[in-house]
């Protein structure tokens, strides 16, 4: 084992799924020590076990409903399930402000499940690079299933497409946009499209317009063999919810069996690495006065900002 600097003791209590020591680490993490990397270097030797499974969706999909029953339904399966809702950012504090964990109150004393709130502190896509660190240490200190809800959908926010094993897309009737999954690059990340709020009567044309845009292949991600599925849900009247599960599951033997995920994981890790070297970058630029000087250089117009940037990683 690496040197911990004094953390074994964390680090086998976050192995063994203690909750406070887990709570600990992932306000660490998020904090972003420079001592905090040795421990997570172990934390990823442990991980790799747990199903993630992402959920994105514009503002009023109910992609947090949906999360609180599908958390429901898996832990009436016998497993157990880790909650890593990504919230925007207040502007003032940096802290996550629609608080998840306020909604889901309700499995807060059940020990088998371990919520978290983050904030995408700017993130492009609605990730930051804590939220990926926060899911393994959730699938280090056992969960069984680890489910990640975005901030929404745009044409920068499919990040989850690149984090998850699992991608599910929720859309719901009513919102005044059509078929809001028909945004650049959202209705192609989809492995699981999700019509939520299906006891309302106009329900059946989301569902029906999801379909056909499916089956006229605007989806042109090579999904070695899996069918990607349009389900009918609502959390309130339970409706789809043990189809979803079951869908979930089945996706995930076909990950194993069709060879994709090992692809996945590949891919998962590519951006693991880019936005772990993005953080490391900006963090090392903005040490010094490097940044200053290069804005000083510009403002003239005798530099461009191209060629102050690169001089810039230059002092890197």
């Amino acid at each position: 084992m690496a040197d911990l600097d004094g953390n074994d003791d964390i680090l086998s209590r976050v192995l063994a799924g203690e909750t406070r020591a887990i709570a600990r680490l992932m306000s660490r993490v998020e904090g972003r020590p420079a001592d905090v990397a040795p421990i997570m270097a172990e934390i990823h030797k442990n991980a790799g076990r747990a199903h993630v499974i992402g959920l994105t969706g514009v503002p009023g999909s109910g992609k947090s409903t949906l999360v609180h029953a599908m958390a429901k339904a898996i832990r009436a399966r016998g497993k157990t399930v880790g909650i890593v809702a990504v919230d925007p950012s207040s502007p003032y504090s940096g802290g996550a402000i629609l608080g998840d964990r306020v909604r889901m109150s309700d499995l807060s004393t059940d020990e088998g499940v371990f919520i978290r709130s983050l904030a995408t502190r700017g993130a492009l896509g609605g990730l930051a690079r804590a939220a990926l660190d926060t899911v393994d240490v959730l699938d280090a200190a056992g969960f069984d299933v680890v489910l990640i809800e975005t901030v929404g959908v745009g044409q920068d926010e499919v990040d989850i497409a690149e984090a998850a094993q699992t991608v599910l897309v929720v859309s719901a009737p009513g919102l005044g946009d059509g078929i809001q999954a028909i945004k650049a690059g959202v209705l192609e990340i989809a492995d699981v499209h999700v019509v939520s709020k299906c006891d309302k009567e106009e329900s059946s044309r989301t569902v029906a317009d999801l379909k056909a845009m499916l089956h006229l292949g605007s989806t042109v991600r090579n999904r070695y063999g899996w069918e990607v599925p349009v389900l009918r849900t609502s959390a309130e009247t339970n409706l789809g919810i043990d189809e979803l599960v079951d869908t979930l599951e089945k996706h995930r033997t076909h990950l194993t069996e069709s060879g994709e995920g090992a692809i996945r994981k590949r891919r998962i890790l590519e951006t693991r690495i880019l936005k772990t070297a993005e953080d490391l970058l900006r963090q090392r630029i903005g040490e010094g006065d490097a940044l200053t000087s290069a804005v000083e250089s510009t403002l003239d117009g005798k530099t461009s900002p191209r060629q102050a940037a690169e001089e810039l990683l230059k002092t890197v």
